[in-house]
């Protein structure tokens, strides 16, 4: 048996709404606390897989919205009319060149649920943490405009490493833990809004 109680009062909520992971419920609680998404926005989604924050973001910005997922393993069986996915790596720069192509160039806002491999190795680990920031930070640079936003999820680790980051890109940075993160977790998300742009 795993150290925590993988269905639990999230797990289940996630279920019953039909999301493929609880991390749908987390991405709920962050827009009803910071209202990202609103109807006919451009959504990139970073790490996609299993697809529940794809769900989410598709239902929020409707018919209108356009919701574009990147991941390494391709997100099957999930039909919605305004969603797509691209199969690859977003450090790569033809990914991002076909992820451009595929939003016409401009986002609304970036969501970034990606995670390292970890290796137990603490200076390892933080590096392949503040990596995956870079990634997120790179593409917001691209592709979101002065009033976009940017939804990244950090470890504790690299939490103020990677706040410092975001601060020099974006105005405004605020960290925020929803209520569904199982105990014991060392994740927290945090929204960037407001690119500072030259």
């Amino acid at each position: 048996m795993s150290h925590y109680e993988r269905k639990d009062a999230t797990y289940r909520a996630a279920k019953k709404a039909g999301l493929r992971s609880r991390a749908g419920i987390k991405l709920e609680d962050l827009d009803a606390r910071f209202h990202i998404f609103s109807a006919g926005q451009t959504v990139v989604d970073l790490g996609c897989w299993p697809g529940a924050w794809l769900q989410v973001a598709a239902q929020r910005v409707g018919v209108s919205g356009h919701v574009v997922g990147v991941d390494l393993v391709a997100v099957e069986g999930l039909v919605a009319e305004n969603v797509s996915v691209l199969v690859g790596d977003a450090a790569n720069l033809k990914v991002r060149a076909a992820l451009r192509e595929s939003i016409d160039g401009s986002a609304d806002v970036v969501l970034s649920d990606m995670a390292p491999k970890l290796t137990g190795i603490r200076a390892t680990d933080a590096a392949r943490e503040e990596a995956l920031v870079e990634i997120a930070v790179e593409v917001s640079r691209e592709l979101l405009g002065r009033r976009g936003k940017l939804l990244v999820k950090l470890f504790s680790g690299v939490e103020a490493a990677a706040t410092r980051r975001l601060r020099e890109e974006f105005v405004t940075v605020t960290p925020f833990r929803p209520a569904s993160t199982r105990k014991g977790s060392s994740e927290i998300y945090v929204l960037a809004c407001d690119r500072r742009v030259d």
